[in-house]
Order: structure tokens, then sequence, then C-alpha cells
């Protein structure tokens, strides 16, 4: 057992706002929050940032890989190397989040998870974010579209006979059995969230009454108001901003969705209901130019990083993000919209409450000892993960 650690800064995000204090991390929790200084008591280091932000660990709920790896690769290398890249950015739990890929590499994965547990120098694994294969060929975007399913009753079966492990899922609920699998996942604890959509405002409230309570990467792969003859129809867009069942995450990369569109969002939809998400894939961390897979590097795609972001080879669309939790940070922070610790909230207490985690989120007593400290131009600069600085 190592020494208690004491964080102090005078710009402390507490859950009730900015304030000079700090924590005290001992067994992996939160043992005490303080306002003010603090003397170290024996057996105690202390770490003193001064002026510096002293935030909740950020969860990502939605982030593929990153630093030259993929999730999908399916080794201990690079689940390991995407795991650290996103640490050092501030991400201290994150769901590693699969494509439309052939199931044998999303079963690989899988079991690797479950095998390898948990190190003291990574963030922590919150379980399998399954993204397809039960996509709209309508909406598939960058995905794949040669392992796109509908989820019948076997392959519901298939999927989902063995859940341990998988924390949350991406469907598209117009899809034949659709309703039936959000139902399923609500049984199973796991969190149903609408994404690679073309439904519309009404097939979107039924699936909200079928265990669906969350928009994936909000504008991204999903539809918007369109007409059927004269009549205007809502899509997923108008309904993220209608109904208040909904949670809706973002990529606040500021290239997808522009900082016109983010304040918007912003200014329509209740922050509370609002996740920041880096959506990273293998290429963030690389430099301008690369030409990286997007997805498993045996069954990828190959896409090019370029203006802050993934692009496809004709360049006529976005293939994934090259964000990290830090970027999302700066991007938000600098609209001038929210503080800061509001800010933050999008990246911990938000994703904490939609995962339906108590332990983490916040910088309160008993909580998991999560934090990062980011300088006055919002990079990280320390990271504690599990009490582990």
């Amino acid at each position: 057992m190592g020494k208690a650690v004491v964080l102090h800064s005078r710009r402390t995000v507490f859950p009730d706002g900015t304030a000079d204090g700090g924590i005290v991390a001992e067994n992996g929790k939160i043992r005490e929050v303080f306002r003010g200084e603090r003397r170290s008591a024996a057996g105690e280091e202390t770490i003193e940032a001064g002026d510096a932000w002293l935030v909740p660990g950020l969860i990502d709920m939605h982030v593929h890989g990153g630093g030259g790896y993929d999730f999908l690769d399916g080794t201990e290398e690079a689940v390991r190397g995407a795991a650290r890249f996103h640490l050092m950015h501030g991400t201290t739990s994150l769901l590693p989040t699969t494509l439309t890929a052939p199931a044998a590499e999303i079963a690989a994965l899988k079991k690797l998870l479950r095998q390898r547990g948990r190190k003291e120098d990574e963030p922590e694994f919150l379980g399998l974010h399954l993204e397809g294969p039960f996509l709209s060929p309508a909406a598939a975007g960058a995905q794949d579209p040669e392992y796109l399913k509908e989820p019948t009753p076997s392959e519901r079966e298939e999927w989902f006979h063995d859940s341990e492990g998988i924390r949350r899922v991406t469907a598209a609920p117009e899809l034949k059995g659709g309703m039936a699998l959000g139902r399923l996942l609500k049984k199973k604890g796991i969190l149903a969230s609408i994404g690679h959509s073309d439904a519309d405002y009404a097939t979107a409230c039924r699936a909200a009454q079928n265990g669906y309570s969350l928009l994936t990467h909000f504008y991204s792969g999903m539809s918007g108001l369109h007409r059927v003859g004269p009549k205007r129809v809502l899509g997923l867009v108008e309904t993220g901003y209608l109904e208040d069942s909904f949670d809706i995450e973002i990529i606040a990369d500021g290239v997808h969705l522009p900082p016109e569109l983010l304040k918007l969002i912003l200014k329509l939809k209740p922050p509370e209901k609002i996740a920041l998400i880096t959506d990273a894939m293998r290429g963030a961390g690389l430099p301008e130019g690369s030409r990286v897979k997007l997805g498993s590097a045996a069954s990828g795609q190959e896409v090019i990083i370029e203006g802050g972001v993934a692009v496809m080879p004709d360049r006529k669309a976005y293939a994934g993000s090259t964000a990290t939790a830090e970027r999302c940070i700066r991007t938000v922070y600098g609209l001038g919209v929210l503080d800061m610790a509001q800010t933050v909230k999008l990246m911990s207490e938000n994703p904490a409450r939609m995962l339906g985690l108590s332990r983490k989120g916040s910088l309160a007593a008993g909580k998991d000892a999560d934090a990062a400290v980011f300088d006055k131009d919002l990079h990280v600069r320390l990271v504690l993960a599990g009490g582990n600085v």
C-alpha cells in the first residue's frame, strides 16, 4: 500500500462549483474532500496544483482507439496502447467501442477484456460498447455495410445469450426486431442507444418506450427533418431536442460539429442531458496526412488524418475522430457558453449517471479516486486514476 495522495488546487471543481480546496485519495477512493489549504499528515504525499484546474476524472463513453491502436486489433499491445494514450489526456474511465466488423474480432476483444482485468496505470474499462452490427444501411456512414445485421430473434440470441462485459449497444430501432432488442438490453441492464439510424420521430418515441435512452454522436449518422410527400417529418435530431427522455452525446472535436452548432445544442438541450465523447479512432495522436485503418488492422478500411479529423479517401465524409478528452473540454469551454465546472460535468458526472455509475463522476468523499489537473491552457498535466498518479 502506498501513501495517501493529497491533491490541492485553488481552482478545484467540486459538485457545487469551483473553489480553493482538494481531495485526499487512499486505497483507490476519495477519502476526504477539503476547502482551503490542508497540512499533510504522516503517510500522506501532497501534490500542489496551484492555479491549475483540478477536475474529476473524465469518462469517455465512446472511443475506438488512439495512439496508432484500435481496440478491435484484439491484442494486449493494442488495448493497452489505446488506453494509455487516452489516460495521458485525462480519460480515467472508458468504454472500448467496436465497429461493424467480423464477429470473431468482436468476440476476441470481448474475451480479452474479460481476462486481463484492470492495470494500475490504465483507465478503468467500464465494459464493451457495441456500435453495431444492428445499424441501418441508410445511415451506415463509415461503417462497413458487409457486416450489418438485423436484430432477429436468432441474432439477438447469438449476440446476447452471454452478455457479460457488454455495457452499451448502439442500434437502429427501426430495423426488424429493433424494439425487441431495446427491451432485451434494458432487461439485461445494458444502455441502449440509437445511432446510425434513419428513424423518424414517431419511431424514436416508440423506441424510448422500449428501452432506448441515448442518441449516439448527435447529428452524425442520424435522420433529420425531411419530407414525406408534402408533409414535414421530424427525424432523430429534432427528437433529441424535443424529447427530454433522451440523453445525447456529442463529438466535441470542433470539426464534426462546428462551433456554431455546438452553441445551438447547448442552447436548446439541457446541459445535464449531454455527454461529451471523443469517438476517437487509432489516428488520434498521429500526424496530419497519416493513412491508417478505421477498425482493425486486419479488416478495417484505410482513411486519412486531415484537418484534425479522419476522412474517407474520397474526402466526401468524415471517418472518425482524432479527439482526446482534453480537446473536448477545450473545445466546449472555449465556446464561452459554460463555465469550467459546467463543462467538466459533460464528461464526468453526466456520463456516470447515464451509465448508472454512482461511484464515479465527481470529486466527493467515497467516490473512485479519479481526477485530472489541467493547466491554464487546458492541457492535462497530471492524472489520478484509481488513486494512482
